[in-house]
């Protein structure tokens, strides 16, 4: 450290010196950080939950340039189905409850962000993080007895959601635009 150098006063009351805080996530970092923050605030999310019988129920919450953030409830036994975000990257969390994630690898072969093929269940309970690239094939489930919350954010906004039947990641069976997952 400089010794010759001296600040008087409050340095963080000297708005130059400070760095511009963005107006929106930027990274992935970023959008992580946005699923903990909704994760930690209950009040905020709670109340708009609902729970349907027949379908999934999803919720946007927000959109920001390039981004949207969507609110999800599974009840027991409610599923995705296997499917991929398109062109969309995403991260989802566990705001309440457990899911499973069966991952199936990438579109055309490829690796997800880990630099593995993306293939294995995971068990992903409340405050679990998930971050996936463009054409990551998988499908989520509430395998458990309880209800389900999850929020997921997908970068650029999703514009489609293609369905996959059992013959593999490539065997698309609906490109038509899906709800969230």
């Amino acid at each position: 450290m400089n010794s010759d150098l001296e600040i008087a006063g409050d340095p963080l009351a000297v708005p130059h010196l400070l760095p511009v805080p963005p107006a929106h996530p930027a990274t992935v970092a970023d959008f992580a950080g946005l699923i903990g923050a909704l994760a930690a605030d209950r009040a905020a999310w709670a109340p708009l939950v609902r729970y349907d019988p027949t379908l999934r129920w999803y919720h946007r919450l927000r959109t920001g340039p390039g981004y949207e953030m969507w609110l999800l409830s599974w009840l027991p036994g409610q599923g995705s189905g296997r499917h991929d975000h398109g062109r969309s990257s995403g991260v989802f969390g566990v705001l309440a409850g457990e899911l499973t994630e069966h991952g199936y690898g990438t579109t055309g072969g490829g690796r997800d962000p880990r630099g593995t093929t993306g293939h294995g269940t995971r068990v992903l309970g409340t405050g679990a993080v998930r971050v996936f690239a463009p054409g990551y094939v998988h499908e989520v489930v509430n395998d458990g007895l309880e209800p389900v919350v999850s929020a997921h954010i997908y970068a650029p906004g999703l514009t489609e959601m293609p369905q996959h039947c059992s013959g593999g990641p490539g065997a698309v069976r609906n490109p038509a635009q899906e709800s969230p997952a």
